[in-house]
């Protein structure tokens, strides 16, 4: 392949990616509807160690609480990075995500852990008011955990049904 095609071929995939890239406000909108999150911490062996977690949008930020003795906990410790995925979609045209790289914010204050937990549990009840009952189990729980802010880096996203054709149909046609 010479170097022209090669960058034509490259330039032409890029568009594809750029076709099927969420806005800014598409993603912001995408994160804040959905519950569940995929995150990636580094292993002490190197390895990824992946797990999903309820999470919630918190002053711009994916956040979550987690125990504060979890492998992945220890895991930041030692290396801040993460990788957090929230996908959906069963059918090709359907598929979308958001992939966010960046640096976990261990917070062990009782004030934000609560202030997360908070905000996680409400959403994971549906919006739904707990009462005290809620606030009982909240509290329970923030003494033996931490909450992550994740400090986007690098953010991907995808949403197939941009596409306007079947995949590898043509340079706009290119999914993630």
């Amino acid at each position: 392949m010479t170097t022209t095609k090669a960058t034509a071929k490259a330039t032409a995939k890029a568009a594809g990616r750029s076709a099927v890239a969420m806005t800014p406000e598409e993603v912001e909108s995408y994160l804040r509807a959905s519950m569940k999150v995929q995150v990636a911490s580094i292993g002490p062996d190197g390895a990824p160690h992946l797990t999903t977690l309820f999470y919630v949008v918190h002053d711009g930020k994916i956040a979550f609480w987690t125990y504060a003795t979890s492998q992945k906990v220890k895991n930041l410790e030692r290396d801040a990075r993460i990788t957090c995925l929230v996908e959906t979609g069963t059918d090709y045209f359907e598929l979308a995500g958001v992939s966010v790289q960046g640096t976990a914010e261990i917070v062990r204050d009782e004030y934000r852990i609560r202030e997360v937990g908070t905000a996680v549990t409400h959403a994971m009840s549906g919006g739904a008011d707990l009462g005290d009952l809620g606030r009982e189990i909240v509290e329970k729980q923030v003494r033996k955990r931490v909450a992550i802010l994740v400090t986007p880096t690098k953010v991907a996203s995808w949403d197939h049904s941009k596409m306007t054709g079947p995949p590898g149909a043509g340079s706009t046609n290119e999914g993630n």
